[in-house]
C-alpha cells in the first residue's frame, strides 16, 4: 500500500464499495447494472436522506429505478433474514481500529425504529408495537451495541428486532454477538426501554455491572415514592414484580424557561457498582455521546415504501454500516499531533465534509443529470 498524504473523495468510495461487496451478499447479474452500481445508488440515496429512485433520476450512467429496485428485491428474501443480519454485523466490525481494547470497553444497547404506517398484515408481522410516535404506532426496529472510545463512536453489533423477542433476547443476543468478537464490558449503559425485572435480573445473575435510567412511575406511590428529600442518594427498592434492584436516585436542578430552577428527579438502576449517586450521572452521560450515532445514522437514512421487510432492515443497518466507516477513517487519518494517548481531530473530518466527498465520488463515476428535455410548444428563451 502506498502512504498517501491526502484522502481523496474516491479514495471513500473504494473504501465504501469495498466493505459492502466483502460482507454483504448482493449477487446482481443484470445486463444494466451490476453490484457496484446497486451499492452506490443505495449509498447515495442514503447521502441525499432520499430514495432509491431519486438517486437514480439523478444519475446519468445508471439503470432506471425500478431496474435496481427489482434486483434489490430479488436479492434480499426474508426468509435470509438472520443470515442477512449475521453479514451486516461482519461489516460492522471490518477493520476495526487495532488500538480499540475487547476487555475493557463501555457499551451502550439501545433501539432504533422507522416508522411503519402500512397496513398490510404480512409487513405488521416484522413489526414491534409501541407509543404513539410520528403519527404511528408500529415500528421496524433493529437494537445495537455501540462502544465510545477516546472520542470515536463504534457500532459493534445489530440485531433485527422481530415482535416475538422480548427484551431480555434482544440484550442476550447482543451479549453473544460482543463475546463472539472477544468483547468484555465493563460497564453495560441501558435506557428506560430495558430497565424491566427480566434484564436486571439477568445482568445481576452474569455479573454484569450496568446503570439503566429507570421511569419515574405513579402518583405518590411507585418509583415516584423515592423522589423525596433535597439531596441525591442511594437506596435499594423492589419492583412490582418482586425484582429488588439498588437505586441511585439523583436530585438536580436545572433552569426552566422562566429562568427559575425546579428541583427535578432522576432515577438510576445500578448494577454491580458502589458510584456516588453524582458519578452515576455524570457517567451516564457518556451513552449521549453514543446516542449521536443514532442522530449520524438518520443523516444517511433511504427514505423507502418498500413491502419487503428484508429490504427495510437492510436499509437501516446500511446506514450504521456507513457511520462506522466515516469513524474508522477519522481515526486512522486524523491524529491529533502530540504525546499522550492518541485522540481525534474532530473538526478535520465530519460527518458533513464525509457525507459530501462521497456523494461527489459516486457522482464522478455516473455522472449526473445537468439538463431535462422541455416539453409543450413554446420554447425556453435565455437572455
Amino acid at each position: 500500500m502506498i502512504p498517501k498524504k491526502q484522502l481523496h473523495a474516491k479514495d471513500l468510495h473504494h473504501i465504501s464499495m469495498t466493505t459492502f461487496m466483502e460482507h454483504l451478499s448482493l449477487d446482481i447479474q443484470g445486463y444494466r447494472c451490476d453490484t457496484e452500481m446497486l451499492f452506490s445508488v443505495l449509498t447515495k440515496a442514503a447521502l441525499d436522506n432520499g430514495s432509491l429512485e431519486s438517486a437514480c433520476d439523478d444519475l446519468a450512467d445508471v439503470a432506471d429505478g425500478n431496474t435496481l429496485r427489482e434486483q434489490l428485491n430479488a436479492a434480499l428474501d426474508v426468509a435470509d433474514l438472520q443470515r442477512q443480519e449475521a453479514e451486516m454485523n461482519a461489516a460492522l466490525v471490518a477493520d476495526l481500529p487495532a488500538e480499540l481494547p475487547r476487555d475493557g470497553v463501555e457499551v451502550a444497547i439501545d433501539f432504533h425504529d422507522e416508522p411503519f404506517y402500512g397496513k398490510t398484515p404480512e409487513m405488521r408481522t416484522y413489526t414491534c408495537r409501541d407509543r404513539a410516535k410520528k403519527g404511528t404506532t408500529r415500528f421496524f426496529r433493529i437494537a445495537s451495541a455501540s462502544v465510545m472510545w477516546r472520542g470515536i463512536r463504534l457500532t459493534l453489533a445489530l440485531t433485527y428486532v422481530l415482535p416475538e423477542y422480548s427484551t431480555l433476547d434482544v440484550v442476550q443476543c447482543l451479549f453473544r454477538r460482543l463475546q463472539r468478537r472477544g468483547f468484555q464490558m465493563t460497564v453495560l449503559y441501558l435506557d428506560k426501554g430495558f430497565c424491566c425485572g427480566e434484564v436486571i435480573r439477568y445482568l445481576q445473575a452474569v455479573g454484569q455491572k450496568a446503570v439503566l435510567a429507570c421511569p419515574i412511575r405513579g402518583k405518590t406511590g411507585g418509583t415516584r415514592a423515592l423522589c423525596c428529600g433535597r439531596k441525591s442518594y442511594r437506596t435499594t427498592y423492589t419492583f412490582t414484580g418482586g425484582t429488588t434492584a439498588d437505586m441511585a436516585v439523583v436530585a438536580t436542578l436545572p433552569p426552566g424557561k422562566s429562568g427559575k430552577r425546579r428541583r427535578k428527579w432522576l432515577l438510576f438502576v445500578v448494577i454491580g457498582l458502589d458510584w456516588s449517586p453524582k458519578k452515576v450521572k455524570q457517567r451516564y452521560r457518556r451513552r449521549f455521546g453514543i446516542e449521536s450515532t443514532y442522530r449520524q445514522r438518520r443523516q444517511m437514512r433511504v427514505s423507502s415504501t418498500t413491502r419487503n421487510p428484508a429490504v427495510k432492515f437492510f436499509l437501516m443497518g446500511l446506514s450504521l454500516v456507513l457511520v462506522n466507516i466515516w469513524a474508522r477513517l477519522r481515526w486512522q487519518c486524523f491524529r491529533r499531533p502530540g504525546r499522550g494517548p492518541r485522540t481525534v481531530l474532530v473538526a478535520a473530518f465530519k460527518l458533513k465534509r464525509f457525507i459530501n466527498l462521497l456523494r461527489r465520488a459516486i457522482e464522478d463515476v455516473y455522472a449526473t443529470i445537468v439538463a431535462v428535455p422541455i416539453t409543450g410548444p413554446r420554447q425556453i428563451v435565455i437572455y
